[in-house]
């Protein structure tokens, strides 16, 4: 007797299509309002952890923003030519960078109040339903970081 195979798994019903999906969809909300800012999407994660904390190193922004120094390097020169930060070598360790928000990246802090705001009602969530759902990302993602460690 010859075994029908299982049946494939379908699309939609993949966890991972659904987050993949859901962050197109979330990139396309942001790109219209960061365009406005003249900044991309990573730009604005590098902003909004040196708007919580200025004068960090490149691997601490890289350790917030889940980027790799080879991914952030480029970003941050850029970033630096258009104005809003300023890398300087560490008077501590030479080794280390310092990134620094410069007056225009300050300053580009108050133009980006609304982004917030209006990503929230395209969400059509409430305050509380946005943040049990991102709670619920992050120990997702806390989850995933776990098993690739217990991988290695």
């Amino acid at each position: 007797m010859v075994q029908k195979p299982e049946k494939s798994p379908l699309l939609d019903q993949q966890l991972c299509f659904a987050i993949y999906s859901t962050s197109l969809a979330m990139s396309k909300v942001y790109r219209p309002l960061l365009d406005k800012l003249g900044v991309t999407y990573p730009q604005y994660l590098v902003l909004l952890a040196l708007w919580n904390q200025d004068q960090v190193t490149v691997s601490e922004i890289g350790h917030q923003v889940f980027l790799d120094s080879a991914t952030l390097t480029p970003l941050l020169k850029r970033m630096e030519t258009a104005g809003l930060l300023q890398r300087a070598r560490s008077a501590q360790d030479e080794r280390q960078v310092i990134v620094s928000l410069t007056p225009a990246g300050r300053e580009m802090q108050k133009e980006a109040k609304e982004i917030m705001s209006s990503v929230l009602c395209a969400t059509q969530c409430s305050m509380e339903e946005a943040a049990a759902l991102k709670d619920q990302l992050v120990a997702l993602r806390n989850n995933l970081e776990k098993s690739m460690q217990s991988l290695k």
